[in-house]
């Protein structure tokens, strides 16, 4: 009897079985939307922490990586391609609106890894690092022999015209004046007849009332009170001097500020660019979060980025090399992910 009811107790004892656990989800793709969305948010962060030079637009995501911190809570990190744009930082036009500066004008490309939070959601840029540089004079010339390449922001022609170019732009303004605060790029071109210098020039500049007499006494206006403004000039020197200049006022913009140069405002530079061809994203993006993160986590996503990219183009050249049923298209490698322009 005792036997018996042993036996009825084990038989209605429950059964729990093991449940397998959920399989990981798959790798993120460059090209998922997912990666896209942290890439514009991570492009529009480096573009508003930067104070000179023009805005990036993004040409690529070479990679990225998603490391698991919690529920609902991963950090990611994205390495980005990015061209220089012909909207200055401090133009009020949105990114969307801004034109990426053709190949033939000496392209600038940057270069940025990018750590990101995706908490409950909610992505936000935790550091970026960022360098940026031009196009090589080779490249330039092999597409267009005759395209002018980008002079040294020092340079002492490309200073001598700016000077005449906001001189130009003074003369017929009697009620305020441009000074200049910063020159953005400039390329100079020789003719067979004629020695021409092209200048691609800007100057973020206050607007201040002062006699034509004293126009290099004019004090820059605070800076809840300065307008910005931006011009493009040409300068032709041969046979005769003739200066076209553009100038577009931004207007007071609140809550911008522009880190003004040193003492010595005339030549409109910073002492970190003096000799260099463009505005470095390394030197111009200032970030202390960047600064007071982790310094290993970047170095180990620029690794990992090349020898993914690597891999994963091998894999792919393997792949295609298998015979495949006709009209079988492989899938794409995860990364990089595709060229939006062109690729330096």
């Amino acid at each position: 009897m005792k036997v018996l009811v042993a036996l009825i107790l084990l038989v209605q004892l429950p059964i729990h079985k093991a449940v397998p656990a959920a399989p990981p989800p798959p790798p993120l793709r460059c090209d998922d939307p997912e990666s896209e969305a942290a890439a514009e948010i991570a492009v529009n962060y480096i573009n508003d922490h930067s104070h000179h030079g023009y805005k990036f637009a993004l040409n690529r995501i070479e990679n990225v990586r998603v490391l698991p911190q919690g529920p609902n809570n991963q950090l990611l990190f994205l390495e980005l391609d990015l061209l220089e744009t012909k909207c200055h930082v401090l133009n009020p036009v949105p990114l969307e609106n801004c034109t990426v500066r053709p190949f033939e004008e000496h392209a600038v490309e940057g270069d940025c890894d990018v750590k990101l939070q995706n908490l409950d959601g909610k992505l936000s840029v935790l550091a970026s690092k960022c360098h940026s540089h031009a196009d090589s004079a080779e490249d330039v010339i092999r597409v267009c022999p005759d395209c002018p390449l980008l002079e040294n922001l020092n340079n002492t022609e490309v200073l001598a015209g700016v000077a005449a170019a906001l001189n130009e732009h003074n003369s017929k303004t009697p009620d305020a004046y441009l000074r200049l605060l910063e020159i953005g790029r400039a390329r100079i071109q020789v003719t067979a007849t004629a020695r021409a210098i092209l200048t691609r020039q800007q100057s973020i500049s206050s607007m201040g009332i002062a006699s034509k007499a004293n126009v290099d006494a004019c004090q820059l206006l605070p800076e809840d009170e300065a307008n910005f403004g931006f011009c493009t000039a040409t300068i032709a020197t041969q046979p005769t001097t003739d200066v076209q200049v553009d100038c577009k006022l931004y207007g007071h913009q609140p809550g911008v500020t522009y880190p003004h140069p040193g003492q010595d405002t005339s030549a409109g530079l910073l002492p970190n660019v003096q000799g260099f061809t463009n505005h470095n994203l390394r030197l111009s993006h200032n970030n202390p979060v960047a600064s007071e993160s982790s310094s290993s986590e970047f170095p180990t996503l620029a690794i990992a980025a090349k020898s993914v990219a690597k891999r994963a183009v091998a894999e792919a050249a393997q792949h295609n090399k298998a015979v495949r049923p006709v009209g079988f298209a492989p899938p794409p490698p995860p990364c990089p992910g595709r060229i939006r322009y062109f690729k330096i």
